[in-house]
C-alpha cells in the first residue's frame, strides 16, 4: 500500500515539475525539445517512488538531476520551487531513517549543491531576476528542504520514543510475571516444606518409641509432597498454557481452605475456617487462598502448637480476610522474610489494604481487604 502511495506521489510530482519547467518557457528559448524537459522532471521526481526503500540514493539522484538541469539551462532558476518540493520528499525519508548526524549532513549537502547551481547559473547567464530575489529564492528553498528533513527527524524521534515505551512495557510485563511466579512458588514451597519439616522432626523423635506416630508423620509428608507437586504442575501448566493448551486443573481458591486447615492440623495447628456467602472472582480467590496459606504457614513455623482462626467475608465490592492465632506474645520487629512482602503485593495488585502485626494479648493478626467490583 505504501509503495502504491509513493508511486502515485512520484507521478503527481513529476507532472508538477514538468509543468513548472515547461511553463517557464526556457526550453523553447534554448532550443531544447519538450521531451527533454519531461525527462528532467522524471529524473527529479521519479526517485520519490524509491525513497522509502533507498532514501539516500533517491535523494542523491533527485539533487543531482536538479543541479544538472539548472547548470545545463534546461530549467531556469525561477522554476526551482517545484523541484525543491520533489527533493524534500526523499529528504524526509532520510531524516526518518538515518541517524541525525548523517541526515543533517545530507541536508547540508543537498541545500549547498542546489544553491550553488542556482548561483552559478545566475552568474553565467544574466536574468531579469534581481540578486535580492535570487537570494530570497535560495533562502526559501533551504527552508523548504529543512522542513522536509525536520518532519522526517520528528517522525524518527517519535518512533524511537514509541519503541522505547513498548520495550519498557514489555520489560515491565516480564518483571511482573516473574514476581507473580516467585510469589506462587514461595507460597507453594514454603507452606509444604514447613509442614514436612515439622512432621519429619516429629517422626524422627518418635521413630523408636512410637513407630505408629512415625508412620503417621510419614503419611502426612507423603500427602503434602504430592499436593505440592500437583500445585507446581498446575503452575507450570499455566506458564505453558499458551503453547501446550489450556490448564486442566483449576487454581486453588476459597473452597480449598478446609483442606488447607486439615493439613495444618497434621502439623499441630488447629485452624477454624469461617467463610461468608458471596461470589469472588477466581483470581481474587487465589489471592485469598495464598494469603491464608502463608499466614497459617507462619503459625506452623513460629507458634505451633496453636489455634488459628480464619474469617473470609465476601461483599458486593470486596472480600475481607482476617487470620489470627493465639500463639505467644510476639515482640514488634522488622520482618525480613518474603512472606509478608508477598501478601502485601498480592493485595496491592487490586488496590486493597493490608495489615499485619502482633496482638497485645498474644499471637499474630493478618487482615486484608481486596476489592473486586463484582456486585
Amino acid at each position: 500500500m505504501l509503495r502504491l502511495f509513493d508511486a502515485a506521489l512520484a507521478l503527481v510530482l513529476t507532472g508538477v515539475v514538468g509543468f513548472a519547467v515547461l511553463d517557464a518557457g526556457q526550453p523553447d528559448a534554448a532550443g531544447e525539445p519538450v521531451w527533454l524537459s519531461l525527462l528532467v522532471a522524471v529524473a527529479i521526481a521519479g526517485p520519490v517512488a524509491a525513497g522509502r526503500r533507498w532514501p539516500l540514493p533517491a535523494l542523491g539522484v533527485a539533487v543531482g538531476a536538479t543541479a544538472v538541469s539548472l547548470l545545463a539551462g534546461v530549467m531556469p532558476p525561477v522554476a526551482i520551487g517545484a523541484p525543491l518540493a520533489a527533493v524534500a520528499v526523499p529528504l524526509y525519508q532520510v531524516g526518518r531513517v538515518l541517524p541525525r548526524r548523517r541526515s543533517a549532513v545530507a541536508l547540508a549537502v543537498s541545500a549547498g549543491v542546489i544553491a550553488g547551481a542556482v548561483v552559478v547559473r545566475r552568474l553565467v547567464e544574466p536574468s531579469a531576476e534581481s540578486w535580492p530575489d535570487t537570494v530570497y529564492g535560495i533562502g526559501f528553498g533551504v527552508v523548504l528542504l529543512a522542513a522536509g528533513w525536520t518532519l522526517g527527524l520528528t517522525a524518527r524521534v517519535r518512533q524511537a520514543f514509541a519503541d522505547r515505551a513498548s520495550a519498557q512495557a514489555a520489560r515491565q510485563a516480564v518483571a511482573e510475571e516473574r514476581l507473580r511466579i516467585a510469589r506462587e512458588l514461595h507460597d507453594i514451597v514454603a507452606h509444604s516444606m514447613s509442614l514436612i519439616a515439622v512432621k519429619a522432626g516429629i517422626g524422627n523423635h518418635v521413630a523408636t518409641s512410637h513407630p505408629e506416630q512415625a508412620r503417621e508423620a510419614l503419611a502426612v509428608i507423603e500427602s503434602t509432597s504430592r499436593g505440592s507437586l500437583a500445585e507446581m504442575r498446575h503452575l507450570l501448566g499455566v506458564l505453558r498454557s499458551e503453547v501446550d493448551g489450556p490448564v486442566l486443573a483449576p487454581a486453588p481458591g476459597i473452597a480449598a481452605l478446609p483442606g488447607l486447615a486439615a493439613r495444618a492440623a497434621d502439623a499441630g495447628v488447629t485452624v477454624s475456617v469461617e467463610v461468608g456467602d458471596g461470589e469472588v472472582p477466581e483470581a481474587v480467590g487465589l489471592s485469598v487462598y495464598r494469603i491464608v496459606q502463608e499466614s497459617v504457614t507462619n503459625v506452623v513455623r513460629h507458634a505451633a502448637p496453636a489455634r488459628c482462626r480464619v474469617r473470609v467475608e465476601p461483599t458486593g465490592e470486596d472480600v475481607r480476610v482476617e487470620i489470627t492465632n493465639d500463639g505467644p506474645v510476639v515482640r514488634p520487629r522488622q520482618h525480613t522474610g518474603h512472606g509478608l512482602i508477598g501478601m502485601r503485593e498480592r493485595v496491592a495488585v487490586y488496590g486493597g489494604t493490608f495489615e499485619a502485626g502482633p496482638r497485645p494479648e498474644g499471637g499474630f493478626r493478618v487482615a486484608a481487604t481486596i476489592p473486586h467490583g463484582v456486585a
